[in-house]
């Protein structure tokens, strides 16, 4: 592991722009939308000059891709670039900015930055998809996105979010732009957000790339579907605008977009093309030699009727051009370029073609605007995992109300009064994204401290109140709680996108991480009730331990009591959290000398001593809800003369060289004891009991107590199933017996 961070820190050494800040003098390239009516004609030169500019990186990078046969997506690249270069003269990376959601055209958006001054053209062209500076996808760079694309129709409803929180924090003047393309649109999680940005009123504008062109063919041959109608429905309106290529109309589609986002209303800039003879096609373009070539070729006639698309596929790059159109209109010779490449091109050859020359006028516009002063932007990346967050006074805490021992309540006695402290101590610091389960989870009273702007409802869509709190923790790098709450069978199915995506959301530094979220798993293990496998969480251990690189901390709260601890510490803390709410009543543990084993002020510790007695060998370590066994099994054990000691494991991860202590401490061995699938003859260790195995390797005995069999159970409460699974006391004693 050790020999895994050394070369972790050379690779980022070895990087230009993966640094915790970086300061970038750019072209000034500013566009005041709310001011501005119209572009004059200076400003469209300038536009056309530096997309011509950027075309050209773009195409010399992937030419260096080709020397080592590969492959980039340059089609939908070259496509992006006039559209996002007019959303970088509106972004100014505090109330307004953007992201790609069909991120696999990232060499348009990387050659962008490079042309505006943001990164080094040559880094560009020559690191492209061979770098970490400069990934394949889009990923956070300076004057980038911090959203980071990689899985089409995600985005959609990050945005959403970020959208919302921008607002919640701006008011007046926030927007987010989103540009998408012909295939995520579809997607569930697309058509989710599209839903949450209408029902929440989110600033936000979408800009489809509709090039008519997919992966493996045309929209015709993949998805013949009209967006527009099936987008509208949701509630978002739609712009139509005949070419994202003509700049002026577009902006006029910009500017309209902007002032529905400033009341509250969504929308869609939709290119629709236009019907024109390929000769037609050919004259506005100037590129009348090369269709009559191509066309002649193929045997069709340059007084061919066509749909010429909104936003071209393979824009600027002639031939691919030419061929990209012929494929939307069925016609012969027709090729898509989805994943544009230059292998066997003549990369001077492809950048002579006459749309990618400059005009003297076009010439003259570059010259202006680089010899204006220099914009200065200040990337920061985010703060690190651990970074001090919302935090509760000792008066704050001091009014909290918690169970006393003696009660056996549900650790949902806990969540409420955490939440609410928190909401009531930092209001206009949290939001909550609810999935209709307030009254279950125990997040309503936290709502009632905070304003409309910061409560997001979603009904049943778990997946999409993931991805809302994940684009929310990037409206602002300030300290902040964002937190969605629903039962944990629905994270391990049904919200899992969510959790992913942590895993491919990139800071500054260059390190993947999760994202200054909360994630609530409510009822987790098998205890929900008589509700049979249904509502059941029998992997939530196991998932969260399979993010524990991208989190700061997993909470396994014990207790009502251990719950507020855990939530006052994950507010307290930037970054990644799980935690894992069990359901069913469980007792307020004690400590040996009966007052209560957590109190409200106490630090959060992943492992907290329960029961010790005098020459102890051995030791149960039990984790969350089954805590509370580990007291019968230790008198009993007693009584039979067998010294054991008992720790309640409240999280992960242990503190450095911690679990190795318990285990060099109990040499008479361990046994570990959770609610939750550990083991099937298949598969081997799982959840909390392969965690303690793969450390111990051998050097103390170890017994492990957890559901192995999960395809058989009966509909019954919490202590007669548990019964049923051998998650008991009696268990326990027998199990430290067996070491």
């Amino acid at each position: 592991m050790s020999a895994q961070q050394d070369r972790n820190a050379a690779l980022l050494a070895g990087t230009k722009y993966m640094r915790p800040s970086v300061t970038s003098h750019v072209l000034p390239l500013q566009i005041d939308i709310a001011k501005t009516a119209m572009l004059d004609s200076a400003t469209i030169t300038t536009l056309e000059a530096l997309e011509i500019e950027t075309a050209r990186t773009a195409i010399q990078s992937v030419a260096e891709l080709a020397k080592l046969k590969e492959v980039d997506h340059m089609g939908g690249g070259l496509d992006l670039i006039p559209a996002l270069t007019m959303t970088l003269a509106f972004t100014d990376y505090e109330k307004v900015e953007f992201t790609i959601e069909n991120a696999h055209c990232s060499i348009g958006y990387y050659a962008t930055l490079a042309t505006l001054g943001f990164l080094d053209p040559q880094i560009v062209i020559k690191k492209f998809r061979q770098s970490l500076d400069i990934p394949g996808h889009v990923s956070w760079v300076p004057g980038g996105t911090q959203l980071n694309g990689g899985r089409l129709g995600v985005m959609i409803p990050v945005a959403v979010g970020q959208a919302l929180a921008k607002k919640a924090h701006h008011g007046n003047g926030a927007w987010v732009i989103c540009h998408t393309g012909d295939a995520g649109w579809i997607s569930g999680q697309a058509l989710n957000g599209f839903n949450a940005a209408d029902l929440h009123h989110a600033p936000i504008t979408f800009v489809m790339h509709r090039n008519g062109i997919q992966l493996s063919g045309s929209n015709k041959q993949i998805m013949d579907k009209d967006p527009r109608p099936i987008i509208k429905s949701l509630g978002i309106e739609i712009i139509e605008t005949p070419s994202l290529h003509d700049h002026a109309t577009l902006y006029q589609a910009y500017r309209k977009a902007y002032e529905l986002a400033q009341a509250g209303k969504p929308s869609m800039i939709y290119p629709t093309g236009y019907r024109e003879t390929l000769a037609d096609f050919a004259h506005c373009l100037g590129i009348v030699p090369q269709v009559e070539a191509f066309a002649k070729k193929n045997n069709v006639a340059m007084e061919t009727p066509i749909w010429v698309p909104g936003a071209l596929m393979s824009y600027r790059d002639v031939d691919s051009m030419i061929e990209c159109v012929f494929l939307d209109n069925q016609l012969p010779g027709g090729k898509g370029h989805h994943d544009g490449a230059m292998m066997g091109r003549d990369a001077n050859a492809v950048l002579s073609n006459p749309m990618l020359q400059f005009s003297a006028e076009q010439k003259a516009a570059l010259e202006a605007i680089r010899a204006k002063p220099a914009r200065v932007v200040v990337t920061n990346a985010r703060p690190k995992a651990g970074t001090k967050n919302l935090e509760l006074t000792a008066a704050q805490i001091a009014e909290v109300q918690l169970p006393e021992v003696g009660k056996t309540v549900s650790p949902r006695a806990g969540v409420e009064p955490g939440y609410a402290a928190i909401a009531k101590a930092h209001p206009d610091k949290v939001f909550i994204v609810s999935c209709d389960l307030d009254p279950s989870t125990k997040l309503g009273k936290a709502k009632t401290f905070l304003k409309k702007e910061h409560c997001w409802e979603v009904s049943i869509e778990e997946q999409l109140a993931t991805f809302l709190v994940n684009g929310a923790s990037m409206a602002t790098h300030k300290p902040q709680l964002c937190v969605t709450s629903t039962f944990s069978a629905f994270y391990e199915g049904i919200a899992r996108e969510g959790l992913e995506m942590w895993r491919y959301q990139r800071n500054l530094t260059g390190a993947n991480e999760g994202l200054n979220v909360t994630f609530h798993l409510s009822h987790v293990g098998s205890c929900t009730g008589r509700d049979h496998f249904s509502g059941w969480s029998l992997d939530w251990v196991t998932l969260a331990m399979g993010y524990l690189p991208y989190l700061d901390r997993f909470y396994a709260p014990a207790d009502a009591r251990s719950a507020f601890v855990a939530i006052r510490d994950l507010a307290a803390r930037y970054g990644g959290h799980i935690i894992a709410i069990p359901r069913d009543n469980l007792p307020i543990l004690a400590k040996q000398d009966g007052t209560a084993l957590f109190n409200a002020g106490d630090a959060w510790e992943p492992c907290t001593t329960f029961r010790t007695t005098p020459g102890a060998k051995k030791a149960i370590l039990a984790l969350g809800a089954t805590a509370f066994l580990a007291d019968e099994a230790v008198k009993q054990l007693a009584a039979a003369g067998i010294a054991t000691d008992a720790y309640v494991i409240n999280g992960l991860p242990f503190g450095a060289g911690q679990l190795d202590a318990l285990i060099a401490k109990y040499p008479g061995g361990l046994v570990t004891i959770e609610d939750g699938l550990i083991a099937t003859k298949e598969i081997g260790l799982r959840g909390f009991a392969s965690l303690v195995a793969s450390n111990a390797q051998g050097k103390v005995p170890l017994q492990h107590i957890g559901i192995t069999d999960p395809r058989v159970a009966p509909s019954d409460g919490h202590h007669e199933l548990w019964q049923y699974f051998g998650i008991t006391a009696a268990a326990l004693v027998d199990a430290v017996k067996a070491l």
